[in-house]
């Protein structure tokens, strides 16, 4: 079986960054890990390709992370792509606006590479 591709979408390099190196920490077996400023470049950045998982920041110009959501959810092909959500601790009101919109995981920042090795293996192994 081929490793699975991931989607990391954060309008903060410095975020991306910090969320490619705690993969690396993770162990995890992976494929591409590609990168998006925000939720229209991660669209883009989708077509044609195997994405297995999408790690999205909620908050983001152009388009965020819960219209991206919105936007997977309503494509055939997207539609049961596992999409895990990062937050910053005051947004529980839009950490349940997402599980509502269908996310299907949620992390809190700061996280560590245990919690979301923890997470990602568990989506990953479905």
């Amino acid at each position: 079986m081929e490793p699975p591709n991931l989607l990391i979408v954060d309008d903060s390099t410095a975020i991306r960054k910090i969320l490619l190196r705690v993969l690396n920490q993770t162990g995890l077996e992976l494929g591409q890990v590609l990168e998006a400023g925000d939720g229209k470049e991660a669209l883009r950045l989708m077509e044609g390709r195997d994405i297995s998982l999408v790690l999205s920041d909620i908050n983001m110009p152009n388009m965020d992370g819960l219209e991206l959501l919105r936007t997977l959810r309503g494509s055939p092909q997207w539609h049961d792509l596992p999409v895990v959500m990062i937050t910053t601790e005051g947004g529980q009101a839009r950490v349940e606006e997402a599980i509502a919109l269908g996310a299907t995981s949620y992390v809190r920042k700061p996280f560590s590479a245990d919690l979301l090795r923890d997470k990602l293996a568990a989506l990953l192994s479905k």
